[in-house]
């Protein structure tokens, strides 16, 4: 019986993500750069016998923005065809984390605005320094961490049980392509660990990260450090 794993794709650069500015419902397009890199990327690391075989892909969960979609289009590229379109959904619960009133601002400013507003504040003599920290705080008329807990939550057993039920000497494999913010709390949601603080996990635009479990149990998530490609096993079934 072979672990099935989840892949975690985050979009391409954009001149947002380039900048530092937080992108959530703003659809802006790659960069010219940033098509080039998920194309590379790609190449390399999808197809038969690589990191993502597309044969073995039970599931596609994409965000609704655009960036996603071409990401995913380019990261898969004459691949596509290997995975059927009713196993590729665009679901919300993978779209970015809302920023509501900070969307488009660069960290400094959102922490420049909560301090106009009183809800962050300098150390003095009388009370510790308050600053902003996304995952502790949300953002004001967007998501608290609870919320994005919620949906996080329900996509990842969702997954669970997809895997649990199709387990066998076949890999049963899915793919996430979505954003920065939401798929760092994916992984920390999947290990079971609160968002609320700073998970001090990094995934490049254009990145490609591996969750899967231990022991080939599905009751035992983790994150895989390193992900070797696929090469075949004489003891997996042929079929895909």
């Amino acid at each position: 019986m072979v672990t099935p794993r989840v892949f975690i794709a985050r979009h391409g650069e954009t001149e947002w993500s380039l900048s530092g500015q937080h992108t959530s419902f703003t659809d802006l397009p790659l960069t010219a750069n940033g098509e080039r890199r998920v194309t590379a990327t790609g190449l390399a690391m999808v197809g038969k016998d690589r990191l993502i075989d597309p044969r073995h892909i039970l599931k596609v969960y994409i965000s609704p923005r655009l960036r996603a979609q071409r990401t995913y289009n380019l990261l898969l590229g004459d691949n596509k065809s290997a995975i059927s379109s009713d196993r590729v959904v665009i679901d919300d619960r993978i779209q970015e984390w809302n920023y509501g009133d900070y969307e488009g601002l660069k960290t400094k400013q959102i922490r420049e605005l909560r301090t106009q507003r009183g809800l962050d504040w300098p150390a003095d003599d009388t009370k510790e320094a308050k600053v902003w920290n996304i995952w502790a705080d949300g953002c004001e008329n967007g998501e608290s961490p609870a919320q994005v807990t919620q949906r996080l939550d329900d996509i990842i057993s969702e997954i669970k049980e997809l895997q649990r039920t199709h387990q066998s000497n076949v890999r049963k494999d899915i793919l996430v392509v979505a954003h920065g913010h939401i798929l760092r709390s994916f992984a920390m949601r999947w290990v079971g660990r609160d968002i609320n603080t700073n998970p001090a996990l990094l995934l490049e635009a254009g990145a490609i990260g591996v969750v899967s479990y231990e022991h080939n149990c599905i009751d035992e998530p983790a994150i895989l450090l390193g992900g070797a490609f696929i090469v075949p096993d004489p003891t997996e079934d042929s079929a895909a």
